[in-house]
This record gives C-alpha cells, sequence and structure tokens, in this order.
C-alpha cells in the first residue's frame, strides 16, 4: 500500500455504539473532499454496511478467498469517482476468527486495490475477537468510538488493555457518541481517558464528539448518509469537524514521512 494512503479503523468495545453509521459519514465526508476513499466492512461475518445503504452486491471478501475475481470487481460504488466500499458476508463463521494466514491471503489480494485511495476506512466488529484486534493493530490510526453509557466505557477501556498488552498498541483517538451536550462528551472522555492514563499508562487523544441528533436515525431508516441526507444537521457538522481534523493529522503524518525519507537519504550519501 502506498504511504499517502491512511488507515484508519473504526472500532467500539460493544455494538450499538454508532460506529458503522461514524465510518460511512466520515468517508463521505472525505469523498466530498475529493479525496478517494474506501470504506472495507470488516465485521466480516456479519456484514452490515450494505444494509445502512440499501444496496445488495453480488459479491463479498468471500469471493476474493474462494474464486479468483478482481479485487476490484468486488469493490461497491457508493458514489461515483471516488467513493467504494468493500462488502463483508453474512453468516459465516470462519471469517470472524480469521487466522493469520487467510488474513495475509486476503490482504495480498487487496492491497493493489488500496493503492488507488487516499482513504482505507476499515469498520471494525465490535469487541476483542482476534481479527478485530489484528485488523486494529495493523492501521496507522485507531478511532474508538464510545457513548456515555457505563458499559460502553467499560467496554471500550477493556479493548484498548487489550491490543495495549496483546498488540503493544498505545495510541488511540476518542469519538463519543450520542451525547446530550458539550458538558457530556467532554466528561465522558475525560473518564475514559483518566482509566487509561492511571492504569494502562498512556492517554487517548479526543478526536471529537457527536451530539444526539433525530436526524441521524432517520437517515439509517432512509438508508442514506446523513452527511447526504441532512448535511446541515448538528450531527452532521459534528463529524464534519471531525473528519477534517482527520485530514490535519494525514497531513502531519506526511510530512514526517517525506522528513524521514529526506534525512535517511542524506545519511546514505554522506557515508
Amino acid at each position: 500500500m502506498k504511504a499517502n494512503t491512511l488507515t484508519i479503523s473504526v472500532l467500539s468495545g460493544k455494538g450499538g455504539v454508532g460506529k458503522t453509521n461514524i465510518a460511512l459519514n466520515l468517508g463521505y465526508c472525505m469523498y466530498r473532499g475529493d479525496f478517494p476513499v474506501m470504506l472495507m466492512d470488516c465485521d466480516l461475518g456479519l456484514a452490515n454496511l450494505d444494509v445502512l445503504l440499501g444496496v445488495t452486491p453480488n459479491t463479498n471478501i468471500q469471493s476474493l478467498l474462494d474464486t479468483d475475481i478482481p479485487a476490484e470487481k468486488v469493490a461497491f460504488p457508493i458514489e461515483p469517482d471516488g467513493f467504494d466500499f468493500l462488502p463483508a458476508a453474512s453468516g459465516v463463521p470462519e471469517l470472524v476468527e480469521m487466522d493469520s494466514e487467510l488474513r495475509n491471503a486476503l490482504f495480498q489480494r487487496l492491497n493493489p486495490l488500496f493503492n488507488n485511495y487516499e482513504y482505507l476506512l476499515m469498520d471494525l466488529g465490535a469487541g476483542i475477537n482476534p481479527t478485530v484486534l489484528s485488523f486494529a493493530a495493523m492501521t496507522r490510526i485507531r478511532v474508538v468510538v464510545v457513548t456515555p453509557e457505563p458499559t460502553s466505557l467499560t467496554d471500550s477501556y477493556a479493548l484498548m488493555k487489550v491490543l495495549s498488552t496483546q498488540h503493544n498498541v498505545k495510541d488511540f483517538y476518542i469519538i463519543v457518541n450520542q451525547a446530550e451536550d458539550k458538558t457530556e462528551e467532554t466528561s465522558t472522555y475525560n473518564r475514559l481517558a483518566t482509566a487509561c492514563e492511571r492504569f494502562l499508562g498512556f492517554t487517548p487523544e479526543f478526536l471529537g464528539g457527536i451530539t444526539q441528533d433525530k436526524m441521524v436515525p432517520e437517515s439509517v431508516r432512509k438508508q442514506t448518509p446523513l452527511m447526504k441526507h441532512a448535511p446541515n444537521s448538528k450531527a452532521a457538522k459534528d463529524i464534519f469537524s471531525i473528519a477534517v481534523k482527520l485530514q490535519k493529522i494525514k497531513n502531519s503524518m506526511l510530512n514526517d514521512i517525506s522528513k524521514s525519507i529526506f534525512t535517511e537519504t542524506a545519511n546514505n550519501l554522506s557515508n
């Protein structure tokens, strides 16, 4: 995969926090900013992005493992010329418990396709399934979606703890979803950040909050991205702000890569 493709995993400790909807709408923001985006449904055995979009793809990720179909034939367009998604399969247990050999085979097929995109957004399943953990560990950015519910905070803490202890991953970004106001967003993030700092030795970064908005469930019922259905809604504006922050993070990472390449080249020339 080329260096300027930013890989982002969107994950959560528990289901029902709006993770998939957020991944979809962040992708739509980036697409509207003229960045080619691939959204990959990584809830491999329990696909739901196709339901959220109201589409029925003829092929999915399982097709890449079972046939010789080219990867670009599996990519399904959400919007023309730059916003695609890779559908997952439903009811396929072996994909949920994907081992490293199968995972490597899958990405070997997909990597040439990913080179066509500026962003690869991976919508992961909830919880601490080994496949979820492996996918999260391989991305450059990990975005954890939480809600003010105590169970969401507890499960998200557990998710970050396992990634930290088993995969040595200690950098996370937090999105607080479904908060009533900015005060609840801040207090929710602070509770989680304080626990991580005290017991895990790192502090996740606050990426932003998305306030409760009746337009969100309405867009889900209409199977249309919120950014397209109600772009001026409160939640849409919150998501747009988060997308802008991600673009700034990407630019910063690219600058760091450029500096690293320059330094390495200079060192080689001096030797």
